[in-house]
This record gives C-alpha cells, structure tokens and sequence, in this order.
C-alpha cells in the first residue's frame, strides 16, 4: 500500500497524542475526521512504527504499543478500579451505570462520598485524599481522553467504554458463578433433635466382645422408636438429594459437552 505523507496534514499532532496514551474521540474533530477518511493509510503506517492502530466501532481511536510500561500498567489499573467502584456505587444508588457512564456525567461533590465508602479499594491504588483521586484519576481520565472537565462536573466520552466492557464482563462472570452455585449447592437443613428427645448414646469397641459381667462391655442405648424412624426419613431423604444433585451435574456438563 502507497502512503502519501502530504495528504496526511495531522500526523504529528495524532501520533503525539495517541502515543500518550490519549484517545481520539468525536470531541476531537480534526483528528478523528482525518484518521476516519485516510484508516487505513495511518493503520499501516503506525504499524510499520511498532503501533497498533485500534478503531473501536463506538467511535474512538487509541494505540496498542508493543510493549507497556509499568507506569502505564499503575495508571490503568487506577481507573480500572475506579470504574469498578464506580459502577457499584450508582448501582447503590438505584442509578443507571450505563446511563452515566456512556455520556452521562459527575459532579466533584460526589468525589469524598465515594473515597470514604471505598477507602480500602483506593487504599491498594495508592488513593488516599480528594487530592490525591483528583490527581492520580480524575486528571488522568481527562488527560488520556476518557473524560471531559467543565466547572466540576466529569462528562464521560466514549473511550471509557474500555474500562465499561471489562467490569460488565467480569459482573456477567460472578452473575454466572453466583447462579451455578446456587442451583448445584441445594442442601437440605438438618432437623434437631427436640429438648424433650433423649440423647442416643453408642460406646462401641473393637475389640472381642468381653463376657457380660464384664467392665469393659459393650453398653448400647436404643434410640427412642420415634427418633430412629426420623433418621432413617432423613437418610433416605439425604440420599435421594444426593442422586438428584449427581444427575443435575451429568446433565449440565453433557449440556455443555
């Protein structure tokens, strides 16, 4: 494929940006116009570079490099988490998540809420004050392009949608786990015995069984007739539970097979 460098009059300001780690979104329309028109002219050339051009379809652009570094790996991981917990929190509050977070915005003022009630999150990300979330997340989700600031309030442009994917997956996985779960793992509570029931005693020995006057006999104290017709209930009860659970698992794995 010829590449003409002429008709290519926002290269370096796309390739600056993208190789920050930004992302080219519609609030960028000189950039994303021209990467939309001349795709596959600036695809093949930034993979010549070592770059990967990635278009995602919802309408943004960003760089998968050979290789990342570690500070890039922290600064990920940070909004990661933070999409996590974010999603929780609105999900707390009877909120749309998708709502919010597919154009949707934050005000500031939902910032030290949000830090004290996952204080042990942000704690593993190095996140311990507003300043600090502002600073090491909300300016990084701005300056990378996966927000936008005005007056306070945090709009999301659709290049969060990154993050979004991996927490809705990761949610449709422990949904999916939490469901086999409960329908492999249905055990029947075991019945107690009533206060008023006397104790089955059995002191048994392997030994030779000695003579009857013996010490070391053998005592065995009957159960009541009652008590012992509720055991044999519920072993049979047990059983066939057991069965059941044993045939559900042959039969979901020969589903899945």
């Amino acid at each position: 494929m010829q590449i003409n460098l002429t008709e290519m009059t926002q290269l370096a300001p796309i390739f600056r940006e993208l190789f920050k780690g930004f992302h080219i979104s519609r609030r960028d329309p000189e950039l994303y116009s021209q990467l939309s028109n001349q795709q596959d002219a600036y695809r093949a050339l930034f993979r010549s570079l070592g770059y990967e051009l990635v278009c995602d379809t919802r309408g943004f652009y960003y760089f998968v490099p050979e290789q990342i570094g570690a500070q890039v790996n922290k600064t990920a991981q940070r909004l990661a988490l933070f999409t996590f917990i974010l999603v929780e929190h609105l999900a707390d509050q009877g909120r749309d998540p998708l709502a919010v977070l597919d154009g949707g915005s934050i005000g500031r003022d939902e910032l030290p809420p949000l830090l004290e009630k996952y204080r042990d999150l942000f704690l593993q990300a190095e996140v311990t004050t507003q300043e600090e979330l502002e600073e090491k997340v909300m300016r990084r989700l701005t300056q990378l392009g996966f927000a936008a600031e005005d007056n306070g309030v945090y709009r999301f442009l659709p290049p969060i949608h990154r993050f979004l994917d991996v927490c809705l997956s990761v949610q449709q996985d422990r949904d999916l786990a939490a469901n086999l779960h409960a329908s492999e793992m249905q055990f029947t509570a075991p019945m107690l015995m009533e206060e008023d029931d006397e104790p089955v005693v059995i002191l048994e020995s392997y030994a030779e069984e000695p003579a009857a006057d013996s010490e070391d006999a053998i005592v065995v104290i009957d159960e009541p007739a009652t008590v012992a017709d509720s055991a044999k209930t519920e072993s049979a009860e047990e059983e066939s539970e057991e069965d059941a659970l044993a045939r559900a698992i042959a039969e979901e794995q020969e589903a899945q097979a």
